[in-house]
């Protein structure tokens, strides 16, 4: 049986972290592509395809068999995909556009078989319900967190909790930009076991 060396092909220390509660060794590669969406494309269509375009961007600096994880994150509200914040003002219209209704968080992941060539990509949804927030609720969050680089402007393994009525969706981990219960099935079909 091939082992596999593993890649993420993220430098996010959001991803990082979550994938280190796998135990398992990897490593990380920048990937190389553009995140421009094309003509028409859907949220899931978008994630899928840039999941799958970052891990094949990282396969020529592979020296073994490899397996490498792409993954892409995009937060859409009210049909309109939202990037990164940036700045302390768009992240408070962010929040205040959020408040009192449900967002999803479309995350895809891909694996590539280097050995193979092969890739497996899923799109996983993730619903969050929003508690109706006051400005000043938004602007004491925006200020304690300062949740510039995160979609959706909160990060909800932090205070940004608080910010919701409920969660719905088939792995938290997802919400933070890596759906680990599904990664681990995709790892189980190339024969590597986490446990």
């Amino acid at each position: 049986m091939t082992q596999y060396q593993l890649v993420l092909a993220s430098t996010s220390p959001f991803r990082q972290s979550l994938l280190e509660k796998l135990g398992l060794p990897f490593s990380c590669v920048k990937p190389d592509c553009d995140e421009t969406p094309l003509a028409g494309e859907t949220p899931e269509a978008l994630v899928a395809r840039l999941a799958q375009d970052k891990a094949r961007s990282c396969q020529s600096h592979m020296q073994c068999p490899a397996l490498i994880i792409g993954s892409d994150q995009v937060c859409v509200i009210d049909g309109k995909i939202i990037g990164k914040p940036h700045t302390r003002d768009n992240a408070i219209a962010q929040l205040a556009a959020q408040s009192g209704k449900t967002i999803t968080f479309y995350t895809g992941l891909s694996v590539i078989n280097t050995e193979t060539n092969l890739a497996e990509t899923i799109v996983e949804p993730f619903h969050v319900h929003f508690r109706t927030l006051s400005q000043t609720q938004i602007e004491h969050y925006v200020d304690k967190e300062q949740p510039f680089y995160c979609a959706g402007s909160f990060k909800s393994e932090g205070l940004g909790i608080a910010l919701f009525e409920k969660l719905e969706g088939k792995d938290p981990n997802t919400l933070v930009g890596l759906p680990l219960i599904t990664l681990i099935d995709l790892l189980a079909k190339q024969g590597v076991n986490t446990l």
